[in-house]
């Protein structure tokens, strides 16, 4: 798996000195394993399985900080898990647990991480799935439990978001 230079991870101070300490970059956090990380970071089992999880979605191509958290949220830990998972099926899980619907872009990225668990293929970016997820939402729809509220009326601001995909 090819190491991306611009990985984010929410670390304490003290995890940061831990990391320099060791000599190890951002980039390569995702090559330990958590029960390394566990050891190097002087972190919980739990807390060094999730910063492990942070790092390795983020080697998906246009993959970021807050997708990965989300994908944590979701219960996700390694890409192998996202293996034969159905980015639509995700999208309506993520927006259930979240009780609004979302940007279409995020479906996007669902399809991206499970294509990319899949094959390993760098090539492709989050919004080459935007017409697969067109053609698949036109053809199909959402489902009847669908949260009626969107994303941005969560921010407070009252004012409709533009679909930007």
């Amino acid at each position: 798996m090819k190491n991306k230079k611009n990985i984010k991870l929410p670390l304490t101070p003290a995890e940061k000195a831990n990391l320099r300490k060791n000599n190890i970059k951002l980039a390569d956090v995702h090559t330990f394993t958590a029960d390394e990380l566990e050891v190097l970071l002087k972190a919980t089992p739990r807390r060094a399985r999730e910063i492990r999880a942070l790092a390795e979605f983020q080697t998906v191509p246009s993959i970021g900080i807050r997708f990965a958290e989300d994908l944590v949220f979701m219960g996700y830990y390694a890409l192998k898990e996202l293996k034969n998972k159905d980015g639509a099926r995700l999208t309506e899980e993520y927006e259930r647990k979240k009780a609004y619907w979302i940007d279409p872009c995020v479906e996007d990225q669902f399809r991206l991480v499970v294509y990319f668990a899949n094959t390993c293929d760098a090539s492709k970016s989050w919004w080459d799935f935007a017409p697969e997820r067109k053609k698949y939402r036109s053809e199909n729809g959402y489902p009847a439990d669908r949260p009626q509220k969107a994303w941005y009326e969560t921010l407070g601001t009252g004012r409709k978001a533009p679909d930007t995909c």
